[in-house]
């Protein structure tokens, strides 16, 4: 028997905290927001893990993939249990609402071979591109000049496809050697391609045209070890960061194919501008146009969070102190954040709601950014920037 809307043991009481830190203050702000953890919802019983989160303002809608191949919907707001889609019958890699026939059509790609297009206003199956009972689909993206292609990553290939007719157009498959666990086109220039793969490579091929991979391809990045997730940043998104599965950090500059921060070290760096737990892995990273700010998402195994300013000037400190903490909602690794909103001042400006959370406990966190006095086990930023001496502890690698 499943559970689709637990109640929270935090939510009254709470004793999660997620606190926002004023850049470069060594004290505690009165203006400070304290804010924590809305509500929970334990998805399933068992061991089930939270994989993605996906979220369409537009509909109101929170999607969520789970290690069970399932697709499970709730409201942003409330928690509440809204439907799920099932048909994949291999580990569901990544989802969407990127689509562009409808905000109601969410995607998802999976070890199956299969990119998939759901109705949530049914939750039925509405269309299936087959990459091949050989191929695992890794990554997908909606793009090209005229909006009308489909990428996706696959084991050591890029497909591309024309989604309104399903025909595919093109198998790129001499730029890497590895699985292609990215792929993304660019938010300002949609015919350009990124692709990062397990080779270590990012590539950037020009899909106008007739897409050749021996014309196409513009400029390929060494990252030197297996690329785990990739996005755009910078005031025309022409910069790339890359996070590693080994937990390493760099940027580059897409358009010159240039490397211009490598950051081997970003766990120990991270765990430096904390108190709290060793930093162990890295969820993701968030960048704010309004600011021109990134930040790398770090976490604990005990699934406390932090949000680390990167520092994309070689010459200094590559990692700052954490400015926000989300701490007491989850008790395993962390594997998504969804947030709200594009920046650390406008995050709680979404109903209150600062963001939400999925991990390996299989909980789906909301967190709120209610301003409160006094909380337990609330941060403040004067803990946040002094680093104490504290016991070392055995830790685990979480991938």
């Amino acid at each position: 028997m499943e559970v689709e809307a637990e109640a929270s043991p935090f939510s009254e009481g709470f004793s999660g905290s997620l606190t926002p830190v004023p850049a470069g203050s060594g004290v505690a702000s009165s203006t400070t927001r304290r804010l924590g953890l809305r509500n929970s919802i334990q998805t399933n019983f068992g061991d089930d893990y939270v994989f993605q989160i996906a979220s369409c303002q537009e509909i109101s809608t929170l999607a969520v993939s789970l290690s069970t191949n399932a697709l499970k919907f709730y409201s942003p707001a409330t928690g509440q249990y809204m439907g799920e889609c099932t048909g994949h019958t291999g580990t569901i890699h990544e989802i969407s609402f990127s689509a562009p026939s409808s905000p109601q059509v969410i995607c998802s790609c999976s070890g199956d071979g299969t990119i998939r297009a759901w109705d949530t206003r049914s939750f039925k199956q509405i269309s299936l591109l087959n990459g091949g009972a050989s191929r695992e689909m890794f990554s997908f993206s909606f793009g090209g000049s005229s909006g009308n292609l489909l990428a996706s990553g696959s084991n050591s290939q890029v497909l591309l496809w024309d989604w309104r007719s399903s025909k595919q157009l093109a198998c790129l498959e001499d730029s890497h050697m590895d699985d292609v666990t990215q792929v993304r086109f660019a938010p300002n220039q949609q015919s350009k391609l990124i692709s990062a793969a397990v080779d270590g490579l990012v590539c950037v091929f020009d899909t106008d045209g007739d897409i050749d991979e021996d014309n196409d391809l513009l400029f390929v990045m060494n990252v030197e070890t297996s690329v785990a997730k990739v996005g755009f940043y910078g005031n025309m998104y022409q910069k790339l960061w890359c996070l590693t599965h080994i937990e390493t950090l760099s940027t580059w500059d897409w358009n010159d194919g240039t490397r211009e921060l490598n950051v081997e070290d970003a766990r120990s760096l991270a765990t430096n501008k904390w108190n709290l737990d060793h930093v162990d892995y890295f969820v993701d990273c968030h960048y704010s146009l309004p600011d021109d700010r990134l930040w790398a998402i770090g976490g604990t195994s005990a699934g406390t969070l932090g949000y680390f300013p990167v520092k994309t000037d070689p010459a200094g400190v590559a990692i700052g102190s954490a400015e926000a903490v989300l701490e007491g909602g989850h008790t395993g690794v962390v594997r998504t954040i969804y947030p709200a909103g594009s920046s650390l001042e406008r995050l709680g400006q979404h109903r209150g709601i600062f963001g939400w959370t999925g991990g390996e406990d299989g909980r789906l966190c909301c967190w709120r950014s209610d301003n409160i006095a006094e909380t337990k086990k609330s941060w403040i930023s004067s803990t946040l920037v002094s680093r104490v001496e504290k016991r070392t502890k055995g830790r685990h690698q979480p991938y």
